[in-house]
């Protein structure tokens, strides 16, 4: 299958990064169908990339830990192309493409600055997820489950890679490190 056209690799020619707004939920079928749409009409020179932002978060559901992927703009694709007319039409034809952004009709292109910030986020997020915790060194806390119940104690570490903390907690008179997730802790 053909990829679509390097901007570094295509001499002379300028690409430009859009936005379009497209119906929310479809976005990756939407993606698919302009990619399919563009080999079938040999357009591969005229499009870079298509891109639906998306960044890694952690839930916790009745305990268990799990990675989700989220869109960070929902019902939006950003695309890169060298508009005219036969890009134009491809990508307003396509099915559940609503239309550029931009002013008055005119499809106006994204800031160089704004792509290469949303692209750097992008690449970020291809990097294991992190969990914000919203607890910090030294805060107290008091533990909400397992087997130090109802205990209390100061967050000695985050590791917010794991979701682990440790926490210093007061046993026989001894300030004992046990480590937990985030979850089973609380700010009394």
């Amino acid at each position: 299958m053909p990829e679509l056209a390097d901007p570094m690799t295509t001499v002379g020619k300028q690409f430009k990064w859009y936005v379009l707004k497209v119906q929310t939920n479809r976005e990756k079928s939407i993606k698919e169908n302009l990619e399919r749409r563009i080999r079938r009409d040999s357009l591969e020179t005229s499009f870079g990339r298509i891109v639906i932002p998306t960044e890694k978060i952690v839930e916790t559901k009745s305990g268990k830990r799990r990675v989700v992927e989220r869109k960070m703009y929902p019902g939006y694709l950003f695309i890169q192309l060298i508009l005219n007319d036969e890009t134009w039409y491809l990508v307003r034809d396509t099915s559940g493409v609503g239309d550029f952004t931009g002013t008055g009709g005119v499809p106006t292109p994204m800031d160089d600055g704004e792509i290469d910030r949303m692209l750097q986020v992008e690449e970020a997020h291809d990097e294991p997820a992190k969990i914000k915790i919203q607890l910090s060194r030294g805060d107290v806390v008091k533990i909400k489950e397992g087997t130090f119940d109802t205990f209390e104690g100061s967050i000695e570490s985050i590791d917010e890679t794991s979701g682990k903390i440790i926490v210093l907690i007061e046993i026989f008179g001894r300030s004992t490190p046990v480590e937990l997730e985030y979850w089973q802790v609380e700010k009394p």
